[in-house]
């Protein structure tokens, strides 16, 4: 080995062991590792012979060029509700369910649609009808399940569409498909793709959160749908916990001051810039900028998280359960108090609605737990005028069977059903009071307008003035993108 081979590799040692261990406790809370095509090619970094897309050099920064056109929003609030509900107890309402309820699915309505292995094996399909009565609401007369009664009194300012689909009828890749575009881990989600191109407003506070409530009930909230993927860690969203630290080590050590924290990310700032010229790592400037973040957050998310001020005509939007921190409601509040600090995207995960079984009871007592405080959050939004500018996505990862699972003699539920589900957008840009698609007289098969994950994944994009085929990112001498090579802008639903 020659000396200067040795200097290498003695450096490289150094590099990996030495100041890489001084921000692996923040790197674990803040990320994990993780280009857009503007019109004017931009220069790409090479990294171990593999081209890189362009990173902004301001981390808060969007990208040249973008937003393509005039956007309509400006942040995006996503409701997820994980472990799918039913569109046919909530704002589907098919009249024939009722009337044939107990009777067998007929074989030309199911065709060779894909179950899962858990009804798969079932020598019968009996029909399910709405375990929740309906009525119109509105101007607009739209159909709702008094299992979602507040929503019902908002139905004038949402946009529903009814022909939602996805290939997949498995709780994980579905969700990861919804918000990645991509069944497997470790593709960017939608907020981490918006923030890469868009940026940040607000440097005090994080760019994507993500907030969880509910009982997972055997489907668990899983990391990767807010992952950042191939994109530099400081793109995926932080997590806000429930309790009075919802970001937990983002403190002082007791006997370290505000000061002393600020000399020593100073002096590791100085370290790493060494390191990145050596190293070339596109990894360490999103460590560093994830290091100020927290530094910042130490004064921001305090603020936030306190909601003594908010006048009580605005925590009974919400309903009583605003009250208790980890809540739904309490979520949807921190969710507009987001918004008002122009956090760009804020991702709200409520679980529990796996529902296979006892579906009668369970899915009324899991809407009690979303409908006001999601209806509240519209409303508060509205209210503030944010609503203009603000787009608010109630939605799942797919819906819920017309035919039993199990036996009406039983403690029947429903099974996945990736045919067709329910999706209601609010706010900037969408057409309010409006009704999107239509589904069969069972409610098991589109036969007007679907609606695919990807057309909706554009969709999303194009209010934020994103044109879906132009933001790409290039990964291990690839160009991905959100939509993959798919995707439809759903120009029915934008006003």
């Amino acid at each position: 080995m020659t000396r200067d081979e040795f200097d290498q590799t003695r450096r490289s040692f150094l590099l990996k062991t030495g100041v890489g261990l001084g921000w692996l406790s923040l790197a674990e809370l803040l990320g994990t590792t993780a280009s857009a095509q503007t019109g004017a090619p931009a220069a790409r970094p090479v990294r171990g012979g593999v081209e890189q897309s362009p990173i902004p050099s301001d981390a808060h920064a969007g990208l040249p060029g973008f937003p393509h056109f005039a956007p309509k929003a400006k942040r995006v609030i996503y409701l997820h509700m994980l472990g799918a509900f039913s569109q046919n107890d909530t704002f589907d309402y098919k009249p024939t369910l009722e009337k044939m309820h107990g009777q067998e699915l007929p074989a030309s309505v199911m065709g060779n649609r894909r179950l899962s292995t858990m009804v798969k094996g079932q020598t019968s399909y009996p029909i399910v009808g709405p375990v929740s009565k309906f009525a119109q609401y509105g101007k607009c007369g739209m159909w709702v399940s008094d299992a979602m009664k507040h929503v019902a009194g908002i139905v004038d300012d949402i946009c529903l569409i009814r022909t939602m689909n996805t290939e997949h009828v498995n709780h994980d890749p579905a969700s990861k498909f919804l918000h990645t575009g991509f069944q497997i881990a470790g593709r960017p989600s939608t907020g981490s793709w918006v923030t890469y191109a868009l940026g940040s407003v607000n440097k005090d506070l994080p760019r994507f959160v993500v907030m969880s409530s509910g009982n997972p009930g055997g489907v668990p909230i899983d990391a990767s749908t807010w992952s950042a993927g191939f994109m530099p860690s400081h793109y995926q969203a932080v997590q806000f916990r429930s309790g009075q630290e919802p970001v937990p080590y983002i403190d002082n050590p007791k006997g370290l001051t505000r000061t002393d924290r600020r000399e020593m990310l100073d002096a590791i700032a100085r370290l790493a810039r060494l390191q990145q010229e050596t190293s070339e790592d596109l990894e360490i400037p999103s460590k560093i900028s994830q290091y100020e973040m927290a530094y910042r957050m130490q004064q921001s998310v305090p603020d936030i998280a306190d909601i003594s001020k908010e006048p009580q005509h605005v925590l009974d939007l919400y309903g009583p359960d605003v009250q208790k921190p980890g809540t739904f409601a309490r979520n949807c509040l921190l969710a507009r108090r987001l918004a008002e600090k122009d956090v760009r995207y804020t991702m709200i995960v409520h679980m529990g609605w796996d529902h296979h079984g006892g579906i009668t009871d369970r899915l009324p007592a899991s809407c009690r737990e979303v409908d006001q405080p999601s209806a509240g959050l519209v409303a508060d939004l509205k209210a503030r005028g944010l609503l203009d500018d603000t787009l608010v996505v109630f939605g799942t990862e797919f819906g819920r069977t017309s035919f039993a699972q199990g036996t009406l003699k039983t403690n029947f539920g429903r099974d996945h059903h990736g045919g067709n589900f329910c999706v209601w957008l609010a706010g900037a840009g969408v057409k309010p009071g409006f009704i999107y698609g239509e589904t069969d007289d069972f409610g098991y098969n589109i036969v007007k307008d679907g609606v695919h994950i990807h057309d909706l994944n554009a969709t999303i994009l194009q209010l934020l003035g994103i044109d879906h085929t132009r933001l790409t990112y290039r990964s291990q001498g690839r160009d991905f993108r959100l939509t993959d090579v798919a995707g439809k802008v759903v120009k029915g639903v934008i006003a």
